[in-house]
């Protein structure tokens, strides 16, 4: 069963809501910063300084308070990104590899131009080598102001600096442990690539227990700092190796039967078994992503926050920043560099492909999400504290904060003139025309399927659903509100029984197959959607008679199941969409996650709707 709920989504709308949801933590944690380094500067600068060891033996690492934020929980923060690349990788956008390049392209465009702007502010100076300031965005910062322009950008948009945030983050941290490291100890660092090609192995033989993988962690971040290389890097290297993959129906009707079991004989040992069989049925990317996010988003990113943005303001110095170089340089690479890079890399991507490949948005909403990623934090003021100290460190911290304060400005700028387009062409500026990923596995096919509305609709609403299933139930009030309010929605049911779960889904659905003989389904399939909790088979046959069917060929044919081969069909084409749960909702071929309510099917039909208008 599919969860119902106001609050149920997909991993990727998840991200994206406590994203949204850190983005304030962030704002407090830096604003707490700034307060506390300016009222009590010396004890703010004391309590960061302050030593910490922890000593296992003759053995121990000694850092400051600051570095183990920095070094140390950072890498935590960095695993869930590098969770999130994988998911994106095996289940997102990026699954299909050819859409990897205009992200790639535009990423890392979107990081060589801010350099260069940088450069160009700081030519000859020593400032110079702190370069690295200038490359990444933010994803919480950049997600979080795109929620605050509210439902006039299209979700495509999300994906898109999403992955785009991928590649910022895989290669700023590259830089962080290749060029602002200290002085490489080469057999540390053998030994750390040694300890992740164990970690790799240890994966690949099915070891999924917690605590192997936090010992390797530990001891590849241990030889890492050895090394020279700052050990944030531990946390994205190992998010990379957990998979992401769709909850599979036999790992559920399993999880199921261990159930079962335990309501029979509630021992503690098959407490501990149902646990693992359930935790078994859901990818480790995406337990591990509920797990440690919430620790990521609202705890280590403020404490890093509270940790690096402090800086005096006084007078001298915010005069002094006006003219520096490097606030100057930081502040025009992400306000100039960063939207001209994005939007150049995605223009010359879809130029050399012949517009084979295009961003997920139009080019107004891809001009808005460049000048949103032009939102630093986080990794620009983990790069200027390797890179800057005293007065240019202050200034390099001006010049990220100013720096995200503008990028919102100019987003809801941009975001304005968008506004003032005539519709269609505004709908054209903010969807574009990129081809979506069709996940719908078997198409409609008006002369087998089941269709209810236009047959020539633009939008196709296609569910697979249980008559047993309660979230369906609730869903099909929202359906039959949707498609009695717009007159231009094909909707289409197909079977999922969950037979593990309820033991008269799959009689109903050969039910409305045996009423479907007689042309019956939608009268049968209302009946049943209303009648739940009662699908005996003399329910069913009471149903048909009150629809005046003949009784005796109903009763023949649910004998004979003759539905069932109908059934099965649909279950197998469930199965090759990788859907496993009910309701299941695709819109014109791809897959709808989000609350199963009004408002949630009511919008992911209307940008259909409205793809469907420029394309036609």
């Amino acid at each position: 069963m599919t969860r119902w709920s106001r609050d149920t989504r997909s991993p990727l709308r998840d991200f994206l809501r406590t994203e949204t949801a850190s983005a304030a933590a962030l704002v407090t944690a830096a604003l707490a910063a700034l307060v506390w380094a300016n009222l009590a500067p010396a004890a703010y600068e004391a309590l960061w300084r302050t030593e910490l060891s922890v000593q296992l033996g003759a053995y121990g690492v000694g850092l400051g308070l600051r570095e183990w934020v920095n070094s140390g929980l950072m890498a935590l923060f960095f695993f869930v990104v590098g969770l999130e690349a994988r998911r994106e990788f095996d289940l997102g956008e990026l699954r299909e590899r050819r859409r990897t390049a205009l992200p790639l392209v535009a990423g890392l465009s979107g990081m060589l131009l801010p350099v260069l702007v940088y450069l160009a502010a700081n030519a000859g100076e020593p400032s110079a080598a702190g370069w690295g300031v200038a490359m990444s965005t933010d994803t919480a910062f950049a997600l979080g102001m795109l929620a605050l322009l509210g439902r006039r950008m299209p979700p495509g948009l999300r994906v898109f600096i999403l992955s785009i945030s991928v590649v910022d983050d895989f290669v700023a941290l590259t830089v962080v442990a290749v060029v602002y490291s200290e002085r490489l100890s080469v057999p540390s660092l053998l030994l750390a690539l040694a300890v992740f090609a164990v970690a790799r192995l240890v994966y690949a033989a099915g070891v999924r227990r917690g605590a192997v993988f936090a010992l390797l962690a530990a001891v590849l971040w241990v030889a890492l700092l050895e090394s020279g290389i700052d050990p944030v890097v531990t946390g994205l290297a190992m998010g990379l190796i957990f998979a992401a993959y769709p909850a599979a129906r036999g790992e559920l009707e399993r999880a199921s039967d261990l159930f079962r079991f335990f309501r029979e004989q509630p021992t503690p040992e098959l407490e501990v078994t149902v646990r693992r069989g359930l935790a078994s049925a859901v990818s480790p990317n995406e337990r591990l992503q509920r797990l440690y996010h919430p620790w990521a988003g609202f705890v280590i990113a403020p404490l890093f926050a509270l940790a690096n943005a402090g800086i005096e303001l006084g007078a001298e110095r915010l005069s002094r920043a006006v003219t520096s170089p490097v606030t100057l340089g930081v502040l025009l690479a992400f306000v100039i560099g960063k939207p001209l890079g994005i939007l150049g890399g995605s223009l010359l991507t879809t130029l050399i492909s012949a517009g084979r490949l295009r961003p997920p948005a139009g080019w107004g909403a891809v001009a808005v999400g460049g000048t949103l990623a032009g939102a630093p934090f986080t990794v620009s003021l983990l790069i200027a504290t390797f890179a800057f100290e005293g007065t240019r460190l202050t200034e390099a911290k001006l010049g990220v904060l100013t720096a995200v304060l503008c990028s919102f400005v100019l987003g809801r700028l941009l975001t304005g003139v968008l506004s003032l387009l005539p519709p269609k062409l505004r709908l054209r500026a903010l969807l574009g025309r990129a081809e979506t990923i069709v996940d719908l596995a078997v198409p409609v096919d008006p002369e087998r399927d089941h269709v209810r509305g236009p047959p020539t609709a633009p939008v196709t609403l296609v569910e697979y659903g249980d008559f047993e299933c309660p979230y369906c139930g609730q869903a099909e009030a929202v359906v039959r509100g949707l498609l009695r309010d717009s007159g231009d929605v094909r909707y289409v049911w197909r079977h999922l029984p969950l037979d593990d779960v309820h033991p008269h889904a799959r009689s109903a659905a050969e039910a409305t197959e045996a009423a479907a003989g007689q042309d019956r389904f939608w009268d049968m399939h209302d009946l049943l959607m209303d009648h739940q909790g009662a699908l005996n088979t003399p329910d069913l046959v009471r149903y048909a008679e009150g629809l005046g069917l003949d009784t005796e060929r109903f009763r023949r044919d649910l004998r004979k199941r003759k539905g069932a081969a109908r059934v099965a069909e649909d279950v197998e084409s469930a199965d090759l969409s990788g859907v496993s749960g009910t309701p299941s909702f695709f819109v014109n071929g791809r897959r709808y996650h989000g609350a199963y309510d009004a408002d949630g099917l009511k919008a992911a039909v209307e940008e259909a709707r409205a793809r469907a208008a420029l394309t036609s």
